[in-house]
This record gives structure tokens, C-alpha cells and sequence, in this order.
């Protein structure tokens, strides 16, 4: 079988035939599809009838469990459950009774328990400690090498923790295996990561091709969204989130909705659909989202209770094991503590060593005055060809506190080529440097 991932050569990707792409593609969407990076939503699709689908689950196992309370699989499915839970509705609560649930089965049945094992693998990765699910996935794998579930564990873990090569051998081996939603997806942010925007754009179109539930339909339809409003396309955008909203109430739609109308100017639209997302699904980004977006509407003591709302969230997913140093530390680079800003990048770094990571130090260092030291980590960010506005914006931003203009004009137009409308605190910040460094020059 040839390589998915690997290159022909620049810009050419190696494209199975179609039909052996769609024979055999299941349906159901498991738990652990979706984009394995940080800060964007990853794969949250918090809508009423998943949630219920769920929670039915949920109970239905609780009963057997009563009656069978030695059924090692039914407590694995059940942990397992927890964890889509706390994904859902963002309540870490749900990952402490995951972990019981868990450990419950492994107890049962310490050895060739492939599920439980799995089960610890996506709570490691949903709890952000990824060398721990990169164990567990090793370990599900000894007992389960054909699992494309245990491969997808592997390669979100691999990601988080940079190891590039191992995973993509993760996610070939997923779309070796199974080439469903869940390792199109995943293979669609691996071009989007390594610069190949074309291909990433294609690996979910086969997503959308093999996607069956309207759940997947949606989700494919919110990161075929997302590709194009990071490209500044905005009409498109806006389409590819209005046909996933035909057939969900998915927040993570909504949200893309949201962001188009402040990218458009339409404020008061903005405001109203944000505030009804941190109501309906208080995920980390949406919260900061709005925050920055009542700054920008002149609302600074709203954003400031809004800030507010995130760090005491923060703090209440640490309490839960869910440790997330990474949006921490940009969080308060833009919006608090710039010491702290550093120490929680510096300390995110030692646990992993990817390229979200890199740019968080790069960003952290300069707001606290240490640019020189940043410049290489903006290095290590652009490490696999990824054109991403915000880093392009922090490197350009960065030249220009080392006087280096000719450098931060590159990347700042850069950022807004890419995507004008990428952030509603630093986009106008942006354009300001841009349109100073271009008188001064």
C-alpha cells in the first residue's frame, strides 16, 4: 500500500484510488476522532442529541453494571463514556469517574484488556498528559495492533509531544486500517500542520465522502469551515458552516458563525452568538474568544469578568488532572501575568516539545522583553512549513522589538495575507505595526 502522507514531491501527495478509499468505511464516530491540536476545539460537537446519545449510554451501562458488576468490558465502555462526557459538556467532574470506571476494569482484567487500555489512553489525552497516553496507547497496541481507535491514540499523544515522525506513522497506520471520518480528519490536520493546505483540504473531503451520521457530516463541515476562514475566505467559511448547522445545533458551528460575523464587522451579531455559546458550552477558547471581542467592542470591564471566568476554569480543570498549561500561558501573555505567562510556557515545554508549544514560548518570552531568546522558538514553530497567521503575527511582532524591521514587516504582512481576519486582538495590532514600519521604511 503506498504512503497517504508522504510526499511525491512538493505539493503532490500520493492519493489512494477512490474506491479503495470508500470500501469498508464504518459509520459510528468514535470518541476520539478529531484534530489532536491545541487551542483550537479539537473535536467538540456539544450538541443535545450527541449528549443524550451519550448520557443513555451512560445509564444503560450503570444498569448492567448493577446486575454484572464483574463485566470488565462493560466497565471499560463505561469510562470510556465518561470520557466523551467530559468532552461534551466540559465538566471535568466526568474525568475522575473515568478514571474509576477504568482502573475498575483493569482490576477485573489486568491482562489483554485492549479496551480499558484504550479508555486510559483518550482520559490521558483528554487530561493533556500525553506522555501518559502515548504509554497507555503503547501498551493497548500489544494487545490490539489492527485497532485503528488505539492508533488514533498514539497519534494525538505523538503530536502533543512532537514526535513528528511517529505521528505519522500513526496516522498512515489509521488510514491503513480503517479510512473512515476518524483518520481522514486526523490526516487532514497533518498537511494543514506541515504547510500543504491543498491536501488537508482534500483529506477532508474524503472525510466528508465517508461520513454517514449527520454528527459526522457536521464535524467535517465545521474543519472544511475552518480551512477556509484561516485563508481569509469568508463566504466560504460562512457556507461551510451553515450547511453543518442544516443538520446539527453543533456549538462548534455556531461558534464559526459567530467568528465570521465579527470578521465582517457585524459586532453586536458577534456578541450575541458568543454569548450564547459560553451559556450553552464554556469551552476555554469561546470564553477567551469573547473576552477579546467585548475588548474590541470598547467593553473592557466585561472582557476583564470574562478573563476572569477562564483562569477559575482553569484552575478547575488542574483540580481534575486536566493540566493545560499551553492556553494558559497565551492567555495571560495577552491578558495577565506575563511572569506567570512564561513560567507556565517554560513548563509546558519540558512536558512537550511540538510546535504550538514552541510559538507559546516564543510569545511568552517577548511579552516579558526577551525577544532574542524567543526568535529561536519561532524557528522551532515553523519547523514543519506550517503558515499559520498568529505565528507569523508573533514572529513578526518579535523582529520588531529587535529593531529588525525589514523582517518584522515580512512576517506581519504575511499574517494578514494569510488571514486578515485572524484574531480580533492582534489583527488591528497588526495592521497598526504594519502601517508605521511602512512609513518608517
Amino acid at each position: 500500500m503506498q504512503s497517504f502522507l508522504e510526499p511525491e514531491s512538493p505539493g503532490l501527495v500520493r492519493w489512494w484510488p477512490l474506491a479503495a478509499l470508500v470500501v469498508g468505511i464504518a459509520t459510528v464516530f468514535s470518541v476520539f476522532t478529531g484534530y489532536p491540536a491545541a487551542p483550537a476545539p479539537a473535536a467538540s460537537s456539544a450538541h443535545p442529541t450527541l449528549q443524550s446519545r451519550v448520557l443513555q449510554s451512560v445509564t444503560s451501562l450503570q444498569g448492567k453494571l448493577h446486575r454484572l458488576p464483574n463485566d470488565s468490558t462493560g466497565w471499560a465502555q463505561l469510562g470510556s463514556s465518561y470520557v466523551e462526557l467530559a468532552r461534551i459538556t466540559v465538566d471535568p467532574a466526568y474525568y475522575a469517574k473515568a478514571q474509576g470506571a477504568l482502573d475498575r476494569s483493569l482490576q477485573l482484567k489486568p491482562q489483554d484488556n485492549a479496551l480499558a487500555l484504550l479508555g486510559m489512553g483518550a482520559l490521558a489525552n483528554s487530561r493533556h498528559d500525553f506522555g501518559a497516553a502515548r504509554d497507555w496507547g503503547i501498551r493497548a497496541l500489544a494487545v490490539a495492533p489492527t485497532s485503528a481507535e488505539v492508533h488514533g491514540v498514539l497519534a494525538d499523544a505523538y503530536t502533543q509531544l512532537g514526535d513528528d515522525q511517529a505521528a505519522t506513522d500513526a496516522v498512515q497506520k489509521m488510514l491503513d486500517l480503517k479510512p473512515n471520518v476518524a483518520s481522514f480528519t486526523r490526516a487532514s490536520y497533518y498537511f494543514e500542520t506541515h504547510g500543504r493546505i491543498d491536501e488537508a483540504r482534500m483529506a477532508l473531503e474524503r472525510a466528508l465522502q465517508a461520513a454517514g451520521a449527520p454528527d459526522e457530516i457536521a464535524f467535517c463541515r465545521y474543519y472544511l469551515g475552518e480551512l477556509a476562514f484561516n485563508a481569509g475566505r469568508l463566504d466560504e467559511a460562512d457556507s461551510q458552516y451553515s450547511r453543518g448547522l442544516e443538520l446539527v445545533q453543533d456549538q462548534t458551528l455556531l461558534q464559526g458563525k459567530a467568528k465570521v460575523a465579527a470578521a465582517r464587522g457585524d459586532i453586536d451579531r458577534a456578541l450575541d452568538g458568543y454569548r450564547t455559546l459560553v451559556t450553552r458550552a464554556p469551552l476555554p477558547q469561546y470564553i477567551q474568544e469573547y473576552g477579546e471581542l467585548l475588548d474590541a467592542a470598547g467593553r473592557p470591564a466585561e472582557a476583564a469578568a470574562q478573563y476572569e471566568i477562564l483562569a477559575q476554569q482553569h484552575k478547575l480543570m488542574a483540580a481534575q488532572g486536566a493540566t493545560d498549561d499551553l492556553s494558559t500561558a497565551l492567555m495571560l501573555a495577552d491578558h495577565g501575568d506575563k511572569a506567570e505567562a512564561l513560567s507556565r510556557a517554560e513548563a509546558e515545554w519540558g512536558r512537550r516539545q511540538n510546535v504550538l508549544v514552541a510559538d507559546a514560548m516564543a510569545w511568552a518570552l517577548h511579552v516579558n522583553g526577551r525577544d532574542a531568546e524567543a526568535l529561536p522558538y519561532m524557528d522551532k514553530a515553523a519547523a514543519f512549513g506550517w503558515d499559520n497567521a498568529l505565528f507569523a503575527y508573533h514572529r513578526g511582532m518579535i523582529h520588531s522589538s529587535l529593531g529588525q524591521l525589514a523582517e518584522a514587516e515580512k512576517y506581519l504582512s504575511r499574517a494578514l495575507e494569510i488571514n486578515p481576519n485572524f484574531s480580533v486582538l492582534h489583527a488591528p495590532l497588526a495592521k497598526k505595526r504594519l502601517a508605521e514600519l511602512r512609513v518608517v521604511r
